[in-house]
């Protein structure tokens, strides 16, 4: 590989001076709550505040800058149904050339119209983010557009990577970065120059574990495509990684972290209530890795990719977030149907502080209606332990509380 077709220093260098025209001072956030929970100095980095919401903006615009006037004016073209469809838009219209964004005929009307409103072209086509993209080629080819692939491509890892460049000015004594990985343009980028100015950083990837593609890739030795991907992490649902940027991987990660959707839950929940941030499934991968780390007294930052998601989503993930911490459940107890039983239950839960939000009565559990009725109890705590002693509390006074899956 040449020089002119390479990650090096030079060109990180570059794009640290062209990037710095289109984002936002993201400094690092000295977390806490993060900090006593993983028993390490943990720093964020929140992408998810550039104007965009996310990093991409970075790649796609270090992208155009290396372009000739002559490419530029021809316009560019990409496939997304995100993060990379804003960063494209926004960084054209910087450049004040036309760009048209193939998006799956799935995409929320609000990422439509927010890249609309950056001045793209959006054409709606396929029902999946492959179908689009095998569109956006072909278009590309009949037009004579440039194409700006969102992971697999080397100039726009590049402009990801000064991610790293900024990491490292503010806190020069850092240990470990943690990425979120999907295609890989971020994690190449800013492992290949964390690296660079200091080969002792530990830089890892952290992918969901239902769409785990670089990890499988690796073990292969070479990129693979997974059969299909199942993750709440929409940026990051990749079936196969980028071919360019994986040899930087390769050499430049020191390992990949696998999440579960359900940590990704409760750190969504974590990081609203704890710094009064909205930050999306995918950006919160590194955070959510943190307990699987095995280290303590480093100084950890985590990337926060981005912030796009929309409040229905977010309403549901809170939702599933306080029942997974124990701060919402369902008890069901049997009490024999008549007048009062209803008003000692209730007394018993809020003598310890509990707060009744669902009541279901059900008076057909037995035949022998003297014996019981089912009475399903839905209730906020303060957590596992406060939890507990209700339950306890219900057991004591005879009711035989059984504990049932929340449907709020």
């Amino acid at each position: 590989m040449s020089e002119e077709n390479k990650m090096t220093l030079d060109k990180f260098e570059e794009a640290c001076e062209q990037v710095k025209k289109v984002t936002l001072e993201t400094k690092l956030m000295y977390s806490d709550y993060f900090s006593a929970q993983s028993g390490n100095k943990v720093y964020l980095k929140p992408e998810n505040m550039q104007r965009t919401g996310a990093y991409k903006v970075r790649g796609a615009y270090y992208k155009i800058s290396t372009m000739s006037d002559e490419d530029r004016k021809k316009g560019l073209i990409t496939a997304s149904a995100g993060n990379h469809a804003q960063g494209v838009a926004y960084a054209a219209k910087q450049y004040g050339v036309h760009a048209t964004i193939v998006m799956p005929t799935t995409t929320p009307l609000i990422k439509v119209n927010r890249t609309k409103a950056l001045g793209a072209e959006v054409v709606l086509c396929g029902d999946v983010y492959d179908e689009a993209e095998a569109h956006a080629k072909k278009l590309a080819k009949e037009k004579g557009y440039t194409f700006v692939h969102p992971f697999n491509d080397l100039d726009v890892a590049t402009g990801q990577g000064t991610i790293a460049m900024e990491i490292f000015k503010e806190l020069p004594t850092v240990d470990y970065i943690l990425v979120p990985i999907g295609g890989g343009g971020l994690a190449s980028g800013v492992s290949t120059l964390a690296k660079l100015l200091n080969p002792k950083i530990k830089v890892i990837g952290v992918e969901p574990s239902g769409a785990a593609c670089m990890n499988a890739s690796l073990k292969e030795g070479k990129v693979v495509t997974l059969p299909g991907v199942n993750t709440i992490a929409d940026g990051t649902a990749v079936k196969t990684p980028g071919d360019k940027i994986f040899p930087y991987i390769q050499k430049n990660i020191d390992q990949i972290i696998k999440v579960d959707d359900e940590d990704l839950v409760v750190a969504f929940l974590d990081m609203v209530e704890n710094h009064k941030m909205v930050v999306e499934n995918s950006g919160l991968l590194s955070v959510a890795a943190l307990k699987q780390l095995r280290c303590k007294d480093k100084k950890v930052v985590c990337v926060l990719s981005g912030g796009n998601m929309d409040v229905i989503t977010m309403s549901s993930v809170v939702q599933q977030g306080l029942i997974r911490r124990d701060r919402i459940f369902t008890v069901s107890v049997l009490l024999p149907d008549k007048p009062g039983e209803l008003s000692r239950v209730s007394g018993v839960i809020a003598e310890l502080g509990g707060n009744v939000i669902k009541l279901e009565h059900n008076q057909f559990v037995s035949i022998n209606r003297n014996a019981a009725v089912e009475l399903r109890i839905t209730l906020e705590a303060y957590g596992t332990e406060h939890k507990t002693q209700i339950i306890q509390a219900l057991e004591e006074k005879g009711y035989r509380p059984r504990l049932v899956t929340t449907q709020i």
